[in-house]
């Protein structure tokens, strides 16, 4: 990899899957507006963009990473939860049901300003839990910070039944798509 990469994120999650593929990257994440109106998968798409946009903004060179992920169910977007009452009805509605995970993924050249965007989708599916598996769950904390409310790669691991897709998808970046961009990109 002839480039830099730029993370456009505080992600310790992403910074831990880049560094698994053996990547070496930069941190520069920049405040952006994460609203958007739009479907989960599209929603992911855009706010990757955006992320990676407002990181690239002075730099003139590098590759720019920005990716964001949400959980959908029901075609509905699960963000971050804003407190412990609706991580607990987050998790609650993941009980016993499969739902979807999206990540978009942004590769931008500071250079040119040209970007191309993906998205990965993972289909997850999580046993029936308990009140009491949820609320210990969220007594733990780790909940608070991820979308959907959980964190696969933690504790709530042992939830899920079954995973269609990419594991590191789930956990915030699909090393496998990356992998094929950065390798197009390249080539």
């Amino acid at each position: 990899m002839g480039q830099r990469i730029i993370l456009a994120s505080t992600s310790p999650r992403r910074r831990e899957l880049l560094e698994k593929m053996g990547l070496e990257y930069e941190l520069r994440p920049r405040e952006t507006d994460e609203s958007v109106d739009a479907p989960p998968r599209e929603a992911v798409a855009c706010l990757a963009q955006r992320k990676a946009r407002a990181s690239a903004q002075g730099l003139s060179r590098g590759l720019v990473l920005g990716a964001d992920t949400l959980v959908a169910l029901d075609g509905k977007a699960l963000g971050k939860p804003r407190d412990r009452e609706e991580a607990r009805a987050m998790l609650a509605a993941l009980s016993g049901r499969g739902h979807q995970v999206f990540t978009g993924v942004c590769l931008l050249d500071a250079a040119t300003g040209w970007a191309r965007v993906e998205v990965e989708e993972t289909w997850v599916h999580f046993r029936p839990l308990s009140p009491a598996e949820i609320a210990a769950y969220v007594d733990s904390g780790e909940p608070m910070d991820k979308a959907g409310a959980y964190a696969i790669q933690g504790g709530a691991g042992a939830f899920v039944d079954r995973i269609e897709g990419s594991f590191e998808n789930v956990m915030g970046l699909p090393i496998q798509l990356l992998g094929r961009m950065l390798k197009e990109m390249e080539g």
